[in-house]
């Protein structure tokens, strides 16, 4: 971004958290905060995936990679329209803060012959493998590195810590084969005239290696953490979504029970892209213990 890019984006930050949330604030008595550095703070530590200054040296808006930036501004705009719930967004800043308490998860879910459990740093070196597996891949934009997938592994089980609930590993006899489970989308998504709202959204899914496919642990790990997602943290409801060509994950959703809403273009895709069209699910907490109580 050349300097005179960056000035425009600094201003339109600017502008966002000082004047144009603050406004709208004088009008939304449900917004848990109404201050600029609150909404600073709600939108950067969300970008970041954590406490800012964990990562960015204050002023955060000299310092902030614009890439970064971007998504705190699109977070912005879409509270305003409202896209976004400012208050899972603050509740999510908060946790990460160590300043609210979460619902706690137990150390693992057991199945049968495999569980779910929290993740363990052992897990970054088989996770690094799966994630760089074309035929794992194949419904992704692209293979990932293994600092790539440090990342991603650190991400998902801080899931836990911002939610109460996340992506568990899959623990097999052979020891970690993958993740399934629930989370919070990390980008707004155009759902809203798929579901009648786009805020307070939990997805589910789930990313298994090779050697784990055709064993059920994508549908019998998923109906664990269902169980969980819906009784402990009492979710009403949860979505799932995938691209059109990912015949065995749509098939999987269809298997869970959950109903197909519609399609949509996925707007981290570029037009013409093969994969930009996806298909979404949803499952309602009440369908789900009806049927498990059948």
């Amino acid at each position: 971004m050349n300097p005179a890019d960056a000035e425009v984006q600094r201003r339109r930050w600017r502008a966002l958290v000082d004047e144009r949330l603050p406004e709208a604030a004088s009008g939304r008595p449900d917004w848990p905060v109404s201050r600029n550095h609150c909404f600073a703070r709600i939108l950067l530590d969300n970008a970041c995936g954590g406490p800012w200054r964990e990562s960015v040296a204050p002023p955060a808006w000299a310092n902030m990679p614009p890439e970064r930036l971007d998504v705190a501004l699109a977070l912005g705009e879409a509270v305003l329209e409202g896209r976004q719930d400012l208050a899972v967004l603050n509740h999510r800043s908060l946790l990460w803060r160590r300043k609210r308490p979460v619902p706690k998860p137990p150390a693992s879910l057991p199945g049968d012959g495999f569980a779910l459990r929290r993740w363990r740093l052992a897990d970054d070196a088989p996770f690094a493998a799966l994630c760089a597996d074309p035929a794992v891949m194949r419904f992704f934009p692209a293979a990932k590195t293994a600092r790539e997938s440090q990342t991603e592994a650190r991400a998902l089980a801080r899931r836990f810590d911002e939610d109460g609930f996340g992506p568990w590993a899959v623990e097999a006899p052979e020891g970690f084969v993958g993740f399934v489970g629930c989370w919070r989308p990390a980008r707004p998504l155009p759902l809203g005239a798929l579901l009648g709202r786009e805020t307070g959204l939990v997805e589910i899914g789930w990313r298994l290696a090779r050697p784990a496919w055709g064993r059920g642990f994508a549908i019998r790990g998923a109906r664990l953490a269902l169980a969980d997602a819906f009784a402990r943290c009492a979710l009403p409801e949860i979505v799932a979504y995938t691209a059109d060509l990912n015949a065995p994950s749509w098939r999987v959703m269809e298997r869970l029970g959950m109903a197909a809403v519609g399609g949509f273009d996925h707007p981290a895709l570029p037009e013409g892209h093969p994969l930009r069209p996806h298909r979404l699910y949803r499952l309602a907490a009440a369908d789900f213990l009806a049927g498990d109580a059948a």
